[in-house]
């Protein structure tokens, strides 16, 4: 070879290796996690959800309340169409794991991973177990059976051999004895708290255990949208104030709109944290910080009031229904509270106003890539006061060495056919034994199995 051509030979390889590298900057770039979508980019609809679409709502970014009509926009919900699947980002798979369930909601995963599914509407828990990896469940059993409206389920005491299954019905807290492997409740219920509050408004009741196993954390929604008509305090604001947690509502909201306290024999109760509209989905972080999801008012349009996922400290006021997202004021309440404005913790990561956040649950699966250890998933139930539907979707919130980015990531889509139609409702989210991501949905009675 004559030293042109070698000269030649080797601008080639070097032209080819500089092409290669442009060609792999380009492809990096073009996989390369877009940037979270802020201010009025973080707002749209149901057209503009995609799995990975990252987005980023902040208290300053909210519109003035009546910016935009309200509106009462309900879906109707349709069967699962001919090729309709949910969309997940890409290395997911998703598929169908169980079907003909009457409106499963809550899902938690039992030590020796038996799932437990809340069937609300049918009062009555089921269970399914499947083999680590398989697609669909071996066995499918009832476990009890007329209940009022069960929704939360925690196992006690934590640990691989819990000794009682804990079901929050509307009015009650109940538990069931329970063995390891139990696919039937091996006794009748024993009541632990014979009352909660309940009535009109929001049914559902979660409940938690804090790791330590010390106290019991049950969710009560509120019982309106905005505590309409509730009047003024018997003997008067300040005596109610100093004799009630920050925040506390009186009269029909009693002890609603908060994360109550227990025993896990039911006694010793208090209020945890108050002026949280409707904590759907509560969940302890494993470092043993407690979190809602949670639905806010409506009523404000399109864009207010957010819906949030947040840590709920003990003690706290989360605004409800004086004050939204830290000391804006709910303009069906000015001056009423004057003396809570600077005493309202702001709720860690907003979502999209009306998107009915619901169940909630922390990854610590090894299915996952390493990156999604340690963040949330919640569920979006979808919306009905918003002229552009939004919601019904699993995001996962962005957590950074334990404490959360304000982001939400949408992970899995799919569920709306169009303006006015959907096939899916997300309620329930849990992570499965082997890893897996199990998430239920109430408008035609499935759970599906997201791996990776």
């Amino acid at each position: 070879m004559t030293g042109k051509t070698n000269i030649m030979a080797r601008c080639s390889i070097q032209a080819i290796l500089s092409g290669l590298c442009a060609l792999a900057a380009l492809s990096g770039a073009a996989i390369a996690q877009p940037a979270a979508r802020e201010g009025k980019d973080a707002f749209g609809n149901w057209q503009q959800d995609k799995p990975g679409i990252t987005r980023l709502i902040r208290p300053q970014d909210l519109p003035d309340p009546g910016a935009t009509p309200s509106s009462a926009n309900v879906a109707h919900v349709v069967s699962q169409p001919a090729g309709a699947v949910p969309q997940v980002p890409p290395g997911f798979k998703i598929e169908l794991f169980a079907e003909g369930l009457r409106a499963p909601r809550i899902i938690r995963v039992a030590p020796n991973g038996d799932i437990f599914v809340a069937e609300t509407h049918g009062g009555r828990i089921r269970v399914l177990r499947a083999a680590d990896g398989a697609s669909k469940p071996a066995t499918d059993e009832i476990f009890a059976s007329g209940l009022k409206d069960p929704f939360g389920i925690a196992f006690f005491p934590a640990g691989d051999e819990p000794q009682w299954v804990y079901v929050a019905n509307q009015d009650n807290v109940i538990r069931f004895p329970y063995h390891s492997g139990d696919l039937k409740a091996a006794g009748e219920p024993e009541t632990i708290v014979a009352s909660l509050p309940h009535g009109s408004g929001h049914l559902t009741r979660d409940i938690a255990f804090t790791p330590d196993n010390q106290r019991m954390l049950v969710s009560v929604g509120s019982g309106s949208n905005d505590a309409e008509g509730v009047g003024r305090p018997p003997g008067g604001l300040e005596a109610w104030s100093s004799a009630h947690p920050l925040g506390a509502a009186w009269g029909y909201e009693t002890d609603r709109a908060t994360v109550l306290a227990f025993d896990p024999d039911g006694k010793n109760e208090k209020i945890y944290a108050t002026g949280i509209r409707n904590c759907v989905g509560l969940a302890v972080q494993p470092d043993g910080t407690p979190w809602c999801s949670t639905n806010e008012r409506d009523g404000l349009g399109d864009d207010l009031v957010p819906d949030y996922v947040t840590r709920v400290r003990e003690g706290a006021f989360y605004g409800w229904p004086w004050f939204y997202i830290g000391n804006h004021e709910d303009p069906r309440h000015i001056g009423e509270r004057p003396d809570l404005k600077d005493k309202i913790t702001v709720p860690d990561v907003l979502l999209q106003a009306h998107s009915a956040s619901l169940g909630l649950a922390f990854y610590q699966g090894s299915n996952f890539p390493v990156e999604y250890r340690g963040d949330a998933f919640a569920a979006e139930h979808g919306s009905w006061n918003r002229s552009k539907r939004t919601g019904y979707k699993v995001v996962r919130i962005r957590l950074k060495d334990g404490v959360p980015t304000g982001e939400y990531q949408d992970f899995v889509t799919g569920f709306v056919v169009n303006d006015s139609e959907v096939w899916g409702r997300p309620v329930g989210v849990a992570v499965a034994h082997d890893g897996a991501l199990l998430i239920s949905e109430d408008a035609n009675g499935t759970i599906w199995r997201v791996s990776h």
